[in-house]
């Protein structure tokens, strides 16, 4: 076998242990009064409804009398919907009845809410949204959102300066078809009839940026950025691209979304009570614990050595569970906890218990046949490799197949509705993490430590690994 130096346990085991102090309890600072955040932590996360209940709100449209039409209702839709995937809330359920003019909306509430008001979580999703056309495309971060898409916000520069167009110069938006002449394939777009004080706007703008960009903003969002082909004059442009004809709808509503002629108001607002009480939570966080503790002593009692290595890489598979939900890495958005996303994390940690005790076994199994400690640990791993890699890779396919299909936004969510999306959805991701962390730690870490701990003479004792005593 060969050896690994001796640091490297003490590195690796501290390495894990600092991570998880880090992500379960963040990295906070105080200014004056204000708690500032370096790194988030579980303190962070933003439970879902059945967890610790949230806000329940109707919106109508303040048109004073006049009936708005499906398409603005759409709009308006589309725009809350935005507003909520921007502040990286998936758990909630959002309906439009027609007949009534009602949008009807479900939220959790924020991570650090403390006076639990109704009214004032609801005033930021129904404030009228900024659209604007700008110069160039420069913006500050870029982010993925919860399909794996890059969203890119904040913008920096000339495209920051150089507003060309706002969301009250766009008379309307529409989704069309058409054929592409040279290659005779269907294609979708989007186009834009503009008011007269837009359109002159727009021409002098295309003229002066031919063979340029002109991006379009929602707030701080960047929601497309096309290129300008050649001078429009007439107030009519249009947005092409790979788009199917979902994404073109999408875009035209929420381009009309900008430019709605009437404000959101709120008709009624209350709120809602988590589906498993109050002290749900803690009464998980407890169990939790008493879990993991039973699972450690088991552990420590059956596999000796082996055992204490397999709980320092759990101990980091869960922190990169809680860290992949709460924020933690700059470029993985954080996420709205569930139960079922709790179950995902149990389920697979449950799997790396099961990793960590297949390659206990098998060390066990060639160490009753003779072989020597360092061939042992060395065949040990090697024949439990397989097995680990079949069920974790399984797994994996099954918690992406969930996301794909239950995702925010997918063909079966009007078949299923809006909970029962984002609940399947919130068990594959966190499924899926977790598994991703089995790897990293039940199999890279727990290898590493083992073997470099097995080259301490103090631990060359057989027993030790489940062999007979020397």
């Amino acid at each position: 076998m060969k050896r690994v130096g001796k640091p490297v346990f003490f590195i690796v085991a501290l390495l894990i242990l600092v991570f998880t102090y880090v992500s379960l309890f963040g990295v906070h600072g105080q200014n004056g009064d204000n708690t500032i955040t370096y790194i988030k932590g579980a303190s962070d996360i933003r439970w879902g409804i059945d967890i610790n209940g949230g806000v329940e709100a109707t919106f109508s449209p303040d048109t004073e009398g006049v009936k708005a039409t499906e398409d603005q209702l759409n709009s308006a839709r589309a725009i809350i919907e935005l507003r909520m995937v921007n502040q990286n809330i998936t758990d909630y359920e959002l309906y439009v009845d027609y007949n009534q003019d009602h949008i009807i909306v479900r939220f959790p509430w924020k991570n650090d809410e403390t006076s639990f008001d109704p009214e004032s979580a609801i005033e930021e999703l129904s404030a009228t949204a900024m659209l604007t056309f700008r110069e160039g495309n420069e913006y500050a971060t870029q982010e993925t959102d919860a399909d794996g898409n890059p969203v890119y916000k904040t913008p920096t520069g000339t495209t920051a300066d150089s507003v060309i167009l706002e969301g009250s110069d766009v008379t309307s938006a529409e989704a069309q078809m058409y054929q592409d002449p040279t290659t005779g394939t269907t294609q979708y777009e989007v186009t834009l009839q503009l008011s007269e004080d837009g359109a002159q706007k727009f021409a002098d703008a295309t003229e002066r940026l031919q063979g340029q960009i002109i991006s379009i903003w929602m707030d701080d969002t960047m929601i497309s950025a096309p290129t300008v082909n050649s001078v429009i004059s007439d107030g009519r442009c249009s947005i092409t691209g790979d788009f199917t004809a979902a994404e073109a709808s999408d875009l035209a509503n929420k381009i009309n979304a900008g430019a709605l002629p009437f404000k959101l108001v709120t008709t009624n607002f209350s709120t809602v009570s988590p589906t498993l009480g109050a002290s749900a939570l803690s009464a998980m966080e407890l169990a939790g614990i008493i879990g993991f503790i039973l699972v450690c002593l088991i552990m420590l009692i059956v596999y000796r050595l082996p055992g204490f290595v397999a709980i320092i890489a759990l101990l980091g598979q869960i922190a990169l569970c809680f860290a992949a939900v709460s924020g933690f890495f700059p470029f993985i958005n954080s996420f709205t906890m569930t139960l079922p996303g709790i179950a995902g994390i149990i389920l697979s940690i449950g799997m790396g218990v099961d990793a960590n005790v297949i390659t206990s076994t098998r060390i066990k199994e060639e160490l009753n046949s003779d072989k020597t400690l360092d061939g042992a640990i060395q065949k040990g791993f090697a024949n439990s490799f397989w097995a680990i890699f079949d069920g974790n890779i399984t797994t994996m396919m099954v918690a992406l197949i969930l996301m794909m299909v239950f995702g925010p936004t997918n063909i079966l969510s009007w078949i299923f509705g809006a909970s029962t999306t984002g609940s399947v959805y919130s068990f594959g991701y966190t499924l899926l993490v977790g598994n991703i962390g089995n790897f990293i730690m039940g199999v890279g870490a727990s290898r590493l430590m083992l073997k470099s701990v097995s080259g301490f003479k103090c631990f060359r004792n057989k027993w030790l690994y489940g062999g007979a005593a020397k």
